[in-house]
């Protein structure tokens, strides 16, 4: 009997690109819609709004690692076609929402599916992929995302042009169309409980864990929301950032006791994957803070319709899928770390740009593109650079769990960012403040999100650059 003929690389990436392209764009589609989505719930503050995005990102943050870990025991493709079947169901329960707070619940029951589908994608592309292709491989991966992230705002405002409700109902033909073609397509790769040492195969995941952190970083993005409405020097505020660190502190020490925690401690001490996971964290908070800066400025201070303000957007992500591929040979020659502060450095540049000559009456050409294009060759250079030196540092057993760590640190990141910015600018619309006042916060945005992204350079150049046999 000959051996089965092992899996198509290609056939494989089709199927796992479009659940990647499916939750990637989702987030940036929902970015361009959540003025629309504040408009139909009115009254509802921007405090409030924010949990449309934090709501998935601190669910999708606090579950990725055991979902990686779910997929590292059981099998990526079993992991890949739950969490596509958890998102796309949540998906329409999104689009029904009758209320903000069900939104936001929906939107925590479409993170959870998100959470097995994305480092089960990564599993499934490095399982597949040999040695040799398997830093192009994620590169590739990360590409599309970038597309996603290009594509995400045009579609977003399209679609919220008809009803807002369509940006989460345009998930639900792909997520059938993967689970069609998965089956067929993706071959099972097995489950066992490989490169764990001495974990009990036995033991579950660590569900009290995944709670503290989820509750952890809630409580931090509530402090910071709530801190235009309550004061810095309020209970409220205070008793928050207080709770959230005694609990990110029991998180730690349950993560070094469990034997399947939600952060696998031993992976931080594998050479170059913390000081990676380190930038991710601090990159994504400077990502997401220009994003939501971006949009929330074309429609408050331009009053922008939505697809005005995707196809405003577009040009910076546009440029992200080339660089993320073609920037592979340079980060080989000269090093991660060096090509993704460079990254960050000219991600830095657009956001000066914008906190010098941004003004509602200054036009878009002179004003946002400049700083749009300099931001989308900022990321294109540093976020594939960091997921790739971070993934490519593991050993193969722990490809699904470290992914769900890298990304797990984005999703933080992203959480802190949005909290951040919405703090800068506070809790009141447009038209509860003057040009000059609105202007000054948005500028304090800006100089936070520069203040990140400094702080994600200096963590780039502590990547360590791998032995040249190590390199692929």
């Amino acid at each position: 009997m000959s051996p089965p003929e092992p899996p198509r690389l290609g056939a494989v990436f089709a199927v796992v690109a479009a659940g990647v392209a499916m939750s990637n764009l989702d987030v940036f589609i929902v970015n361009v819609a959540l003025p629309e989505i504040g408009d139909h719930f009115a009254p509802a503050s921007l405090s409030s709004l924010s949990w449309v995005l934090n709501a998935y990102a601190v669910i999708f943050a606090a579950l990725l690692v055991p979902a990686g870990g779910y997929a590292d025991r059981t099998g990526p493709k079993r992991a890949y076609l739950v969490g596509t079947t958890v998102f796309t169901l949540a998906s329409i329960l999104c689009a029904l929402a009758p209320d903000v707070w069900t939104l936001v619940a929906a939107r925590a029951v479409q993170a959870s599916g998100a959470a097995l589908l994305v480092p089960s994608s990564l599993g499934l592309l490095l399982a597949t992929a040999p040695p040799e292709r398997r830093v192009p491989a994620v590169r590739a991966w990360t590409a599309i995302s970038g597309l996603a992230a290009a594509l995400g705002p045009v579609a977003g405002g399209l679609l919220t042009e008809l009803d807002w409700r369509w940006v989460f109902l345009v998930n639900v033909p792909v997520g059938l169309a993967v689970l069609i073609a998965a089956p067929r397509l993706i071959p099972a790769t097995g489950g066992a409980v490989t490169g764990r040492g001495d974990r009990p195969e036995t033991a579950g995941p660590d569900v009290l864990g995944a709670v503290v952190l989820t509750v952890a970083i809630a409580s931090l993005a509530l402090g910071l929301v709530k801190s235009d409405d309550w004061g810095w020097a309020s209970g409220g505020v205070v008793g928050t950032l207080v709770a959230a660190l005694v609990l990110l502190a029991w998180f730690v020490l349950r993560s070094a006791r469990h034997p399947q925690p939600v952060l696998p401690l031993p992976l931080l001490r594998v050479p170059g994957f913390s000081s990676a996971t380190l930038a991710n964290v601090l990159f994504a908070v400077a990502f997401a803070a220009m994003l939501l800066s971006a949009v929330l400025w074309c429609q408050q201070a331009w009053h922008w319709s939505a697809l005005r303000t995707g196809l405003a957007i577009a040009p910076g992500p546009l440029v992200v899928p080339a660089l993320a591929i073609g920037v592979g040979p340079i980060a080989r020659r000269v090093g991660a770390g060096l090509v993704a502060a460079s990254g960050c450095v000219v991600f830095a540049a657009g956001i000066a740009w914008w906190a010098w000559q941004m003004d509602p009456d200054t036009g878009y050409a002179a004003g946002m593109l400049p700083g749009m294009l300099l931001t989308g060759i900022g990321v294109g250079l540093t976020l594939p650079t960091l997921v790739g030196a971070a993934v490519s540092a593991l050993p193969p057993q722990s490809f699904s769990t470290g992914s769900g760590v890298v990304t797990m640190a984005r999703q933080v990141g992203t959480v802190l960012g949005i909290s951040m910015l919405v703090a800068a600018l506070g809790s009141s619309d447009d038209g509860g403040r003057d040009a000059g006042a609105m202007l000054g916060a948005f500028d304090d945005g800006w100089l936070l999100t520069l203040l990140a992204t400094a702080a994600a350079a200096a963590a780039c150049l502590l990547i360590r650059r791998p032995r040249p046999a190590d390199e692929s």
